[in-house]
């Protein structure tokens, strides 16, 4: 599609040069009867111009490419309606142009927008001297989260305060969806005052594709979906929101072992392989459950989290479920796992999610 793109601008750019060549009398052009005089043949060259420099830009995939879209779209149309007898027939490359354009737009002031959202949460942290974790701290957790933090080699390093987490991920939208849809997301999480921006990258089809950003600051949860960057599908805020976004924060924990020891998390043993937690954040409080083999690796979570913000929204089991494990920055963290909703219709497992790389602290800034 991109290829096919590119080609509709190159011609429909070097459609313009003949306006040039017809308005410098450089041979004839049969195909305009109408007159066009030099200066204004100077402006069909830089219409001209003006398009391949957006293919080129577009082919770069410029975050700017847009602008000079809008430019070369513009002008021409000014052009096109100056002899429209001759040229009305460019209007319809120029709106397939201006809808592609708009998406740039729309992709533009998405990242604005979690670029001054991450600027917000990393503003809140503090990189100070750094503590060791060690083993005597880990005294006052239940046994298996000990275990845990031991398996995972936290102890004896730095405890964390800022992860940036790369992830790449299939998703389901729908309980009764069959394709999954291929995603990439960075998420940012800070440990000292718990917070996350998620921002995610969906392909649906060659034509449509949406952007998504979770937020958790301050104990409160948004969600946001914007349609090709445009249209927004989802934007909601409210209690029910606060409370299963801190449950994902809680369960996401796994990333970044050393939150265990937070003073703000109620620790309570279940057995000697299950441990509950409860974290309130800001008047927002929450709970899950977190699973470990008898080695000590964690590989189950499991939460009773709103689904929807809706008034009529109930609560449902939410399940993380690991396969995979892995070292990042030598700390031992699940790679690879699954989110699954047990519905009253059955299990709609919606995500299969692959950690590709954990930056911690200093050089998650990188």
């Amino acid at each position: 599609m991109k290829a096919a793109f590119l080609s509709l601008i190159v011609i429909h750019g070097l459609i313009h040069f003949l306006g040039f060549v017809k308005g410098f009398e450089l041979r004839e052009i049969k195909e305009f009867t109408l007159v066009i005089s030099r200066p204004m043949g100077l402006f069909w060259l830089l219409t001209a111009l003006l398009f391949i420099g957006y293919a080129i830009l577009f082919f770069l995939s410029h975050r700017y490419a847009w602008v000079l879209g809008l430019a070369a779209l513009l002008l021409s149309q000014i052009l096109i309606f100056m002899v429209w007898q001759d040229a009305k027939f460019g209007t319809l490359p120029n709106f397939l142009i201006l809808l592609v354009c708009m998406v740039g737009l729309g992709e533009f002031l998405f990242e604005r927008r979690i670029l001054s959202e991450t600027d917000t949460l990393l503003t809140r942290v503090k990189f100070q001297s750094p503590v060791v974790v060690r083993e005597g701290d880990l005294n006052n957790l239940p046994e298996p989260v000990q275990k845990w933090l031991k398996r995972s080699n936290m102890v004896g390093k730095p405890k964390l305060v800022l992860g940036k987490v790369y992830q790449d991920a299939k998703m389901k939208l729908k309980p009764d969806q069959e394709k999954w849809f291929e995603a990439s997301a960075i998420q940012y999480s800070s440990l000292e005052e718990p917070g996350f921006i998620w921002s995610v990258d969906v392909k649906m089809n060659p034509f449509l594709f949406f952007r998504g950003r979770d937020k958790f600051f301050s104990g409160r949860g948004e969600m946001l979906i914007l349609i090709n960057s445009l249209f927004a599908i989802v934007d909601e805020k409210g209690e029910k929101l606060d409370e299963g976004s801190l449950q994902r924060f809680l369960g996401e924990m796994v990333w970044f072992p050393s939150f265990a020891l937070d003073q703000r998390i109620a620790w309570e043993a279940l057995s000697d392989s299950t441990a509950k937690a409860t974290l309130e954040v800001n008047g927002t409080r929450g709970s899950g459950i977190f699973y470990f083999t008898s080695e000590g690796d964690f590989y189950r979570f499991s939460a009773w989290r709103f689904q929807g913000n809706k008034p009529d929204s109930k609560r449902h089991e939410w399940v993380l479920e690991v396969s995979q494990h892995g070292e990042m920055q030598g700390i031992r963290v699940p790679i690879e796992m699954t989110a699954t909703w047990k519905l009253e219709e059955g299990d709609w497992t919606w995500l299969h999610l692959k950690i590709t790389d954990i930056q911690y602290n200093e050089t998650a800034l990188e």
